[in-house]
């Protein structure tokens, strides 16, 4: 039997909320998404945490692992295991990131400094003072922030005092420099208190904190006047003569988990609009920065990273290719790189028999315009199934769901899902109109939690509810969600169903997208892969 073409519509950023006021997929009218989800077979697909390769289920998805495990039909690690994977080999030394950190001047290491293994590790940080020893590096300060979260309340000296031992060992000007709890300073997350920000900012970069003659010293006097003090807790200081970094120096973030790094990388990396929206740096130094990985892939922050994505092989367009399959990947700018090269493994270079095309994104803030350049991606798929020389597969990402929901402007979030279903029903006529299936998931939620949430309760009986300011107001978030994603199969033949999900319910994770990308275009599904998620009906029976 000749397979149909398969259209992949990924709504970035469109995960299943609340279904209340904070949900601007649930406020916009979506009359097209409502019938197709009325009329056709649908599941919810985990996009997050170990479901996508990220060391716990707290970590949020976003698009870069999104696409890898979409493509890649399988999990593959993110963060840890690829850093300490990087230790090993020692690719991580030949990055041009840490050749330019050990190029001179004072090199500085930043982080949170335990084995929780959830925003780092203490082995990387020690493995990085080891090699820049042995390189030459004659001079290193170390900013270490406590943990108290991720492993036992008041452990931080576990971690301080063989640090301490270590910069004694190597013999060379390496010193603690300064340091504080991790949820005081340095290591807010989503935009939520930038004075935190800043405090960090004023202790590791100006040098300005209470000061102590070690940072063992510091920590012990915390305890000691506060017997209830946790890690978490511990207040800014400064070690020794610290006076601060200068122009010249180079400083590594080495925490590899995105959320609590992304504000104080921006604060190294941004120019002076950041004062104005930010936090005022009153010293800024001419230092070169980069993080132990990116953090968002989106804004590209930091500029710099020592680790980059991992090659996947075995991806689903590499399957395509073999079997002589064609493709058509397109998007706009903003997550044309997701759609083409996170899908295809992270390869540059496009797949033989795919062609990718770029609609170029609007250069105002998205809230300004939630329309982006949806109806254009639109146009030319449906331009592309008119045209009668159909591809196999086409694969599409509308960005507006999670571009515009990052201001965290709920109207214009709205707005944006408004014409998203829009487009949606335009695509699902034309691939109705040449028989084909259509496929609409995402990669993460975002649009549909526009109000920042706190999570109660143990796993299994979380309650979920809006954090809400002083007057009472909820708190806007421009973060992407923890919520599943939708998973719609529009098959109009009837050819095929959902592989035993109960309609609405979880079903997999974003890695089953791609076997059943595969099933849909006829080519065997490798033994490797997670199971797809539709099978085919036969004599109105479900057969895989």
């Amino acid at each position: 039997m000749h397979a149909k073409i398969v259209v992949l519509c990924i709504l970035d950023g469109v995960g299943w909320g609340l279904r209340d006021d904070g949900d601007a997929v649930q406020l916009a009218q979506t009359p097209n998404l409502d019938r197709l989800m009325a009329e056709h077979p649908w599941c919810l697909l985990q996009a997050h945490g170990r479901a996508v390769g990220l060391p716990s289920d707290d970590d949020m998805g976003n698009s870069e692992v999104g696409h890898n495990a979409m493509g890649a039909g399988r999990v593959f690690d993110q963060g840890a295991k690829l850093i300490g994977e990087a230790i090993r080999t020692g690719r991580i030394w030949q990055s041009s990131a840490w050749k330019r950190a050990i190029s001179g001047g004072t090199l500085h290491f930043l982080g949170l400094v335990s084995d929780g293994n959830v925003h780092s590790h203490v082995d990387h940080l020690e493995a990085m003072l080891r090699q820049a020893a042995s390189e030459g590096v004659k001079r290193v300060r170390l900013h270490l922030l406590t943990d108290g979260r991720d492993v036992s309340g008041r452990s931080a000296l576990t971690w301080i005092k063989p640090l301490e031992a270590l910069m004694n060992e190597l013999g060379q000007d390496y010193a603690i420099a300064s340091g504080g709890g991790r949820m005081l300073i340095t290591m807010d997350r989503y935009c939520a208190d930038w004075p935190m920000v800043q405090r960090g900012w004023e202790c590791h970069v100006m040098g300005q904190a209470p000061r102590f003659s070690s940072a063992s010293e510091a920590i012990q006097t915390a305890y000691e006047r506060d017997p209830n003090c946790n890690d978490q807790w511990i207040p800014p200081f400064v070690v020794g003569d610290y006076e601060g970094m200068a122009d010249g120096d180079a400083v590594l973030l080495f925490n590899f988990r995105g959320d609590r790094a992304i504000e104080i990388s921006r604060a190294f990396d941004e120019g002076e609009a950041f004062d104005e929206t930010c936090f005022r740096r009153e010293r800024r130094p001419n230092v070169r920065f980069a993080g132990i990985m990116e953090y968002d892939g989106d804004m590209h922050i930091p500029r710099h990273f020592l680790v980059e994505p991992p090659i996947i092989e075995g991806t689903v367009g590499e399957w395509l290719a073999k079997n002589e399959k064609r493709v058509f990947s397109i998007s706009e700018t903003q997550k044309f790189g997701h759609v083409t090269y996170f899908f295809n493994g992270n390869r540059s270079d496009a797949m033989p028999g795919e062609a990718q095309e770029e609609i170029a994104s609007d250069t105002v803030p998205f809230e300004q315009v939630p329309a982006m350049k949806a109806r254009e991606v639109t146009k030319r798929v449906v331009e592309t199934l008119a045209a009668g020389d159909l591809p196999d597969l086409v694969r599409l990402n509308i960005a507006n769901g999670d571009m515009v929901g990052h201001s965290g402007d709920r109207l214009a979030t709205v707005k944006a899902m408004e014409v998203v279903d829009d487009c949606l029903g335009q695509l699902e006529a034309a691939v109705r109109e040449v028989g084909g299936v259509l496929l609409v998931t995402a990669d993460h939620g975002n649009a549909d939690e526009m109000w920042q949430t706190k999570r109660t309760g143990k796993p299994g009986a979380v309650k979920v509810s809006y954090k809400r300011d002083e007057a009472g107001n909820p708190i806007p978030s421009t973060s992407h969600s923890l919520n599943p994603v939708p998973f719609v199969l529009v098959d109009h033949s009837g050819e095929w169903a959902l592989a035993g999900a109960g309609q609405g319910s979880v079903c997999g994770g974003l890695a089953q997208v791609g076997g059943t990308l595969l099933r849909l275009c006829d080519v065997p599904v490798p033994n490797n892969y997670l199971n797809p998620l539709v099978v085919r009906r036969t004599n109105r029976k479900e057969e895989a």
